[in-house]
């Protein structure tokens, strides 16, 4: 009874320091409802049930200013357990609300509510939040602006207005169908039936054309669009016939501005762009369509299409012309948009990046496969596919890591995730030996001591399929300071990193049989989960998760639990 009465002290009191850090930045703890529930929608000529959050696709869109905290009151009224994931938010010591299933909490069971801090630090920009169970995410997500400081302005002129963008998947199916066939096959899972901007598929897609989301403008104003990528699969090219984009944000973070004719945005990842409204007043496709750099793997070929439309007495011209987009698998146009981007590294917004790093790590991310009883199953060869971090494939545990962290719950996972990978190799070699195919199981966290800089190389291989690997860190942004092709040449390469404006994001591609290098600072305690955004790698193992140590001040310890936490 008294370890009872204890850990609800504990909890009271974090309860408490929330409410108290509210309070000390002058701001009202704003309280959000989020009912998610099956809701029907007709897309693509067909109708089926959907998850909804308030019975919107896609959800609410939460407006908060820098350093806000609010609280989210999660209520699950459907059929399958859920968990909700505030993507860029990073949480500071206060990794309970992060959301990613049996990382940071068990999932909420149907009929059963979880209210959810959300603490804003030094975001500012767009990000947003999304299911983090099964592929639930598909429908259940939105956008989250963070607005300056109500006493800072935006370091560019201010817009007339802005607007979330949010890509997205659409499947005939039911989404949980497509999931469950997905993983019995073994093989990778079928194809969307079609991309969205903001829920609608657009006027190349049949039964779409009267629904197709219209964004009108005004002659002469400029538009803040706040891009999301929450496709569940695929990275996508984005632009706006006849019209320029001026890039002046990424993952919640400001960046030097950048004139663009299209941009590449990854699954997770945001971009906030400048739009002038400059053109003759007319109508004109917005457009998005796949990049997609496997070999021999299907993907959605589809084009979705939002119409941008000027205020004007004029009748629109009766064609409209899409504009110009990169050839499907052009590495070289995706990545010669991502490695452009700078931060904005202005006196209000520094570029704090480690330059003594402490804790070097390396990390091959690769997808595998298993072989199969009688070659049964629908991957190479008969094989089950996978995935792996260091030839790791991640495992689940059935109770929550960071739960077990806390209280000293042993059994849960082991602290021993490696620095490097087992072997070296010619990572992207064509031809490798099928030995390297087969990956180990296992639930291994990496231990990291409080305020330690840690540099971590993200190395892509050939093995199954070369391709790109959207890599998430949660509870931090880092500072990709370089990327490049082949093997990384440990002595060669760093020489030629941006140490001094690399840009700040938490989502990073990394390039089809190439590298990316990231670096952060080690000040947020807790459990943080790292993985791929693409869902069949998430599901196939290609994650893993930090946990960072408390430091020595009160202030560098992670806060206690709240009560409501759900239950395994």
């Amino acid at each position: 009874m008294f370890a009872i009465m204890k850990v609800s002290a504990f909890q009271i009191l974090g309860l408490l320091l929330l409410l108290s850090s509210s309070f000390l930045h002058c701001q009202a703890l704003v309280r959000h409802t989020f009912v998610i529930e099956d809701t029907p929608y007709t897309r693509l000529c067909s109708t089926k049930n959907i998850l909804t959050v308030n019975g919107k696709f896609p959800g609410p869109t939460l407006h908060v200013n820098k350093n806000d905290t609010i609280i989210v009151d999660v209520h699950n009224k459907a059929n399958y357990n859920i968990t909700l994931h505030w993507h860029g938010v990073k949480q500071p010591r206060y990794p309970w609300s992060d959301g990613p299933e049996y990382i940071t909490q068990c999932p909420i069971r149907p009929g059963e509510k979880f209210s959810q801090n959300i603490i804003f630090s030094s975001e500012e920009g767009t990000i947003w939040w999304h299911a983090h169970s099964d592929w639930s995410r598909a429908t259940v997500h939105g956008a989250i602006v963070v607005y300056p400081n109500k006493e800072t302005n935006y370091p560019f002129p201010k817009p007339h207005a802005d607007v979330p963008i949010i890509f997205g998947e659409w499947w005939k199916n039911d989404i949980v169908q497509v999931y469950n066939e997905f993983l019995q096959s073994g093989g990778d899972p079928n194809v969307s039936d079609a991309y969205l901007i903001n829920g609608q598929p657009g006027d190349l897609y049949p039964c779409s054309k009267s629904d197709t989301y219209k964004l009108i403008v005004e002659y002469g104003k400029t538009y803040l669009l706040r891009l999301i990528n929450a496709a569940v699969q695929d990275i996508l090219f984005f632009a706006v016939a006849k019209h320029q984009l001026t890039v002046v944000g990424t993952d919640g973070s400001y960046t030097k501005p950048l004139r663009v004719d299209y941009i590449t945005i990854s699954p997770g990842q945001t971009i906030d762009v400048l739009l002038e409204a400059n053109q003759q007043p007319d109508h004109y496709y917005m457009a998005a369509r796949v990049y997609s750099s496997a070999v021999d793997v299907d993907f959605d070929n589809t084009t979705t299409t939002a119409i941008l439309q000027y205020k004007a007495k004029n009748s629109p011209s009766s064609n409209l012309s899409l504009p110009y987009l990169p050839f499907y698998n052009d590495t070289n146009a995706s990545v010669n948009f991502t490695g452009k981007l700078r931060s904005l590294n202005d006196d209000d917004h520094p570029c704090d990046l480690p330059l003594n790093i402490s804790r070097k790590l390396f990390f091959t991310v690769s997808v595998n496969s298993y072989p199969c009883a009688n070659d049964s199953c629908q991957g190479p060869n008969g094989s089950r596919l996978s995935a792996s971090v260091n030839n790791i494939s991640f495992e689940s545990p059935s109770t929550d890591i960071l739960k077990a962290y806390y209280n000293n719950i042993s059994g849960v996972y082991g602290d021993n995730f490696p620095n490097k990978p087992p072997l070296f190799f010619n990572f992207t070699a064509d031809d490798l030996p099928s030995y390297l195919n087969t990956p180990r199981k296992a639930t291994k966290v990496k231990v990291l001591e409080y305020n330690s800089t840690v540099e971590i190389v993200f190395q892509g291989t050939n093995l199954i399929a070369g391709t790109d690997h959207p890599m998430h860190l949660h509870g931090y942004s880092f500072y990709v300071v370089g990327w490049g092709f082949g093997n990384f040449d440990k002595d060669k390469d760093p020489l030629n990193y941006n140490l001094v404006d690399p840009p700040l994001q938490n989502t990073i591609a990394v390039p089809k049989n190439g590298w990316a290098v990231i670096r952060f600072k080690a000040n947020n305690p807790g459990v943080w989960f790292m993985h791929c955004h693409l869902e069949r790698h998430l599901n196939w193992g290609m994650e893993m998760a930090f946990i960072v140590k408390n430091g020595q001040s009160p202030k560098a310890q992670l806060l206690p639990p709240p009560p409501d936490m759900p239950s395994c």
